[in-house]
C-alpha cells in the first residue's frame, strides 16, 4: 500500500474555512477519481506560530495507481486549492510505502 501524504500549513484566519472545504469539496473530489481506497485528515499537534498544520493522507493499493492519479488528476486538483487559498495554505507532499501493519 502507498500513502500519499500532503502536509499543509494553513493560516489561522482561514483554517476553519479550509477544513470545511477539504471535508466537503476537495476530499470527495479526490476520492471520486477512483484511485484511492481511503483518505483521512489529521491535525498536527505540535504547532508553531505560523498557522495550523494538517496531514492529509490518501491510501492507494500500489505505485501504478498513484502514478495514474498524478498523470490524470493532480494538476487540476492542486490548481483548485491554489485558486481558493494561494499562499494561505502551503503544502508539501511525501510518499510512504507501508511495509508492515499489526
Amino acid at each position: 500500500m502507498i500513502i500519499y501524504n500532503v502536509t499543509v500549513n494553513v493560516d489561522r484566519d482561514v483554517h476553519e474555512m479550509w477544513l470545511a472545504w477539504m471535508r466537503n469539496t476537495h476530499l470527495p473530489d479526490v476520492m471520486a477519481t477512483g484511485h484511492f481506497q481511503e483518505a483521512r485528515i489529521c491535525r498536527v499537534l505540535s504547532e508553531g506560530d505560523s498557522g495550523v498544520t494538517y496531514a492529509v493522507q490518501y491510501m492507494c493499493k500500489d505505485m501504478a495507481e498513484y502514478e495514474r492519479y498524478i498523470a490524470n488528476h493532480s494538476e487540476r486538483l492542486r490548481a483548485e486549492s491554489e485558486k481558493y487559498y494561494g499562499v494561505k495554505a502551503v503544502a508539501f507532499r511525501t510518499l510512504l510505502e507501508v511495509l508492515h501493519t499489526a
